[in-house]
């Protein structure tokens, strides 16, 4: 079923939007699993870059109307 928000600017960045998503879920599962700290130094650098990712996006949409 295709995503009602997809855009012609999103489609090539909907996959590695995901799999993000997934090693942030990833690393956030194996801090709480052994506390390493390096997991959640990685997630907020994950968290941060799709912040980044998804502004330049709908700048870019918001550019080409």
């Amino acid at each position: 079923m295709p995503r009602e928000w997809n855009t012609p600017k999103r489609e090539a960045w909907n996959a590695p939007i995901h799999q993000m998503l997934r090693a942030i879920d990833e690393h956030n599962r194996l801090y709480f699993e052994d506390h390493d700290l390096w997991h959640l130094e990685r997630a907020a650098e994950l968290r941060r870059y799709l912040y980044e990712l998804k502004t330049w996006i709908h700048r870019q949409e918001r550019r080409d109307g």
